[in-house]
This record gives C-alpha cells, structure tokens and sequence, in this order.
C-alpha cells in the first residue's frame, strides 16, 4: 500500500513537472544522468583484472571492447537508478538539481536511454568478449536495478546487497579473458564486494541528515554511528585478508603483497580510530577519502605488480 501511494506520488509529482515550464535538457545532463564517475570508477577494476588475467600482455581489441561493453552497461544502470530514484532526488538537497528531479529531462526519455545503453553493452560483451562476460554484466545490472535500488527504500542491508553489483565489473575483466570463474575470479568478486560496505558507510554517515529527510533506512539513520562504525570495521576486518589472498591465486607477485598488505594495516587503524574520534564526521570524512584511495592503489597494485611479475 505505502509503496502504492509513493509510486502515486511519483506520477503526480511528474505530471506536475511537466505542466511546468522547465530548462531544456543539454548534453551534460545526459552524461550526469550515467553517473560518469561512478562509470570510472567501476571500468578501472575491470581493466585491473583484464590485465592481470592477461599476465600483462592483454589482446587489446578484446580490452577496448570489454571496457566499452562494461561502461555501457554501468551507465544504463546507473540511469536507470536515477529513474528509479526521482522522486527522491527531489527531496534532498545535493540532488534535486539532477536533471531528471528538476524535470529537464523526461522519465520516458531516462527509461529509454538505460533500456538502450544496457541492450548494446551486453551485445558488445556478448559478441566481442564471451557470453560469460555479458551474463556477469547482466548479473550486476539486475541486483543494482531490480535488487538494490528498491531495496535501499525498505532495509539497512542495501549497502550489502548493492555490493553484489559493485563486485561485478571486475569479474567481466577476468572473464572476458579467461571464460572460467576460477578462484581468481571469486576472490575479485570478494575483494570489491568486501570493499563497498566501508566505504559507503562512511559515506552515508556524512549523509545522514539527508538520507533521513529522504525517509531513506541507511545503516547511520536506523542504528547510530557506534552500530555503523562496528560493522565497518567487521568489513574491513574480513578485507584484509580476503585481498592477500589474490598473492596466491592471481598472477601477482611480491609487489602487491607488500603495497596491499601496508594498505591494509592502514585501513584498519583508521577503522578502530572511529570508536575513540571525537569528530565522527571528520572521521568519516578521512575513511571515506582513504576508502577511494584504497581502491586505485589496488587497481595499480595489480597493474604494476602484474608487469613486474612476468615482464
């Protein structure tokens, strides 16, 4: 019934945007509506685990089409989402200018373009790499929409089950070269998916007075920073580990071993720092800063380390 009234509202609020003379819609809109650096962030794993799954010597016609598949697909995603998600955007601060809150572009507009976008990214994974890679492509892009994006309105557990999706894109790297889910493949999937909860955690504690006038049930909003900060550290407890492992069933030597396991120590202080920060914000602020530069020293980890390894 609730979710009725909401799906109501929605279409009310829509009707009345559209009554409304509005800013036509320019290039950028379009752009922001993907997500770009989410995009990027996302394409920078999947080229780490292409690479290291071609020892360093990758076919580079497969990892363009790879790359361009996997992009596609996140954008489609990530506007699928923000159609999803308008209603929303309308009621917080930092996103009711998003062009599809504002009402500059239209939800059949949004709705056709991520239809459009995941059918030519899945092609090109399925017809340029293997279909294994377009199936995890389709695997990721099912629990972000269709899973997590209604989900994140109803349960805490959102940041988990939105981190299946985040895991995705470097297994389609490792896939698209490979076309076997091997230990190396999973403990990828493990690595990012361990990852996500820390770092959006950090994140929605910052958010927090947001999410909670967006009736949103984050982690922060429903349990408290104390709750937030222990599960974060449970996370990045089970991390640490988990990340050492790719020393053994990937192709990467030393280098990576030591980098990662320096990083890992790193993430763990400052995660047991949170239980004694006076300034929890603050403190969420620097995790979640170090929770991004985590993620590229590890993509570079395994680019470099892959090359010194067997170069």
């Amino acid at each position: 019934m609730d979710q009725q009234v909401s799906m109501q509202e929605s279409l009310e609020a829509d009707t009345a945007l559209q009554a409304q003379p509005v800013e036509q819609a320019t290039w950028r809109d379009y752009v922001q509506l993907t997500k770009p650096g989410i995009t990027m962030s996302n394409l920078m794993t999947t080229f780490a685990a292409l690479w290291m799954a071609s020892y360093g010597f990758p076919d580079w016609k497969l990892a363009i089409f790879t790359m361009l598949g996997t992009a596609l697909v996140i954008m489609s995603g990530a506007t699928l989402n923000n159609f999803y998600d308008r209603d929303l955007d309308k009621k917080m601060k930092r996103t009711q200018n998003r062009a599809l809150a504002a009402g500059r572009i239209s939800p059949r507009n949004a709705i056709l373009l991520g239809i459009g976008l995941l059918l030519i990214g899945l092609a090109v994974l399925a017809v340029f790499a293997n279909p294994l890679a377009a199936v995890w492509g389709l695997i990721g892009h099912i629990f972000y929409v269709l899973i997590y994006t209604p989900l994140k309105r109803v349960t805490t557990l959102n940041t988990v089950i939105g981190g299946i999706s985040g895991a995705a894109p470097p297994v389609i790297g490792w896939v698209a070269v490979t076309n076997n889910m091997d230990p190396a493949a999973w403990l990828l999937f493990l690595i990012l998916f361990l990852w996500q909860p820390p770092h959006f955690l950090a994140l929605a504690m910052l958010k927090t007075e947001e999410y909670r006038a967006g009736n949103l049930p984050m982690l922060p909003v429903v349990k408290g920073f104390a709750e937030t900060k222990r599960q974060m550290v449970l996370w990045g407890s089970v991390l640490f580990p988990a990340s050492l492992l790719l020393f053994i069933h990937g192709s990467v030597g030393y280098v990576y071993l030591i980098v990662m396991g320096i990083m890992g120590l790193v993430y763990m202080v400052l995660l047991f720092q949170g239980f004694r920060a006076k300034d929890e914000l603050a403190w969420a602020r620097k995790l979640f800063g170090y929770s991004i530069l985590y993620l590229t020293v590890f993509c570079a980890a395994v680019v470099i380390s892959t090359m010194v390894y067997h170069y």
